[in-house]
């Protein structure tokens, strides 16, 4: 994998787990850009030894991070509506039968 593909990933889990901790948009959104602050600082950096480094350090600091009890969509699985008012399956009626 390229290393830029790896920053955008770790980018994108940056802000999903910022989000597992600022449910309220108001407050993810000055996160979220304190986020996006810290990879432009490091976006001049060409050095394949060092974005290695940065991307390690990076990897290990949202591991660190990682929210015990994340925020997941009700009706996602693992959400408290995952499958809950599930559609009749389709059934034939059964055959009739004669006496």
């Amino acid at each position: 994998m390229s290393s830029r593909t790896q920053v955008l990933h770790l980018y994108r889990r940056a802000l999903k787990l910022s989000l597992d901790w600022a449910v309220h948009r108001s407050v993810w959104r000055g996160q979220a850009l304190y986020i996006r602050s810290l990879f432009e600082a490091n976006k001049s950096v060409t050095q394949p030894r060092q974005q290695k480094e940065i991307i390690q350090q990076t990897e290990e600091l949202l591991t660190k991070w990682k929210h015990p009890d994340p925020y997941r969509p009700p009706t996602a699985p693992g959400g408290s509506k995952y499958e809950r008012n599930l559609p009749a399956p389709n059934i034939d009626p059964p055959p009739h039968m004669s006496l």
